[in-house]
């Protein structure tokens, strides 16, 4: 029997970045269902603080080359790789020169929120989808995991909507309680217009705080994950009245089992849930 096909979005996973809950939590559900039975692939950015030389980072030439448009400027998409030996486990990175070399995550070099975290975040989403486009491979389930993600369900519903590597795939969104303080760009609803993007309807609206960026991507997920306890209760009530599956939040250890399930779930052919 074929293996199901998981795609892993994330801002962060462990060793690559300091331990987070994010990151743990990645990793574990990532190693976790690989050793089961489903098949995965990794993304995340390649912030400069990850040490290239220790985790053995690699360019992969025939994925690198092209270059996105974010906002009428062109940035050149890098790809990198590096494994997690002891989990058997490749991870991509999404590179660009101007938006991952500071050594910050999402600071800037004055330690403020960085004023382009918008322009990187959609950088990353799309970079993600058109290398996996590249790759060949079409996931089953894209799995987002924090608020940098938040726009890959938009992109997937939208833009890549009709791409015969995503048409069958389903989002899944999962939330975290570490967003950031202030506000993206109040310029990126114009943003994702030039990406032909309709904006009247975004829970953004005027307001791109960290809970209205984790609304968005559950207004365009398929089904939701609830990723630790630490969620502010109006974000919280949007999930809970968003009408979709949830998968609450889950102890270390269910955190695999309760993942299996759930994807299993998503699969099968009706899509419906259980009581």
């Amino acid at each position: 029997m074929e293996k199901s096909r998981i795609l892993f979005v994330t801002q962060e996973i462990t060793p690559f970045l300091s331990e987070t809950k994010l990151a743990e939590t990645v990793r574990k559900i990532s190693q976790g269902v690989h050793e089961k039975d489903k098949e995965i692939r990794i993304f995340m950015p390649r912030f400069g603080v990850v040490n290239e030389r220790r985790h053995q980072l690699h360019e992969v030439i025939r994925l690198s080359g092209m270059n996105l448009i974010v906002d009428d400027a062109d940035h050149p998409l890098i790809i990198k790789v590096a494994s997690i030996p002891q989990a058997r486990i490749q991870v991509y990175f999404i590179d660009n020169e101007e938006f991952f070399k500071r050594k910050r995550v999402f600071n800037d070099d004055k330690d403020k929120f960085a004023k382009d975290n918008d322009e990187r975040a959609i950088f990353f989403c799309r970079g993600v989808a058109e290398t996996v486009k590249k790759l060949g491979w079409a996931p089953d389930i894209v799995h987002c995991h924090g608020w940098m993600t938040a726009f890959m369900p938009l992109y997937l519903k939208s833009i890549y909507n009709d791409d015969p590597h995503f048409t069958s795939a389903k989002t899944m969104f999962s939330v975290y309680g570490s967003g950031y303080k202030g506000s993206l760009s109040k310029k990126i609803l114009t943003k994702l217009s030039f990406d032909g993007i309709a904006t009247d309807d975004l829970v953004l609206e005027n307001s791109p705080n960290s809970d209205n960026v984790n609304m968005l991507g559950v207004q365009f997920a398929d089904v939701i994950g609830i990723g630790d306890q630490a969620i502010n209760t109006d974000l919280l009530s949007y999930i809970e009245n968003c009408g979709k599956p949830i998968l609450g939040y889950q102890e270390e250890e269910s955190l695999v089992d309760a993942h299996q399930d759930f994807y299993d779930k998503v699969l099968t052919e009706d899509g419906v849930f259980a009581d």
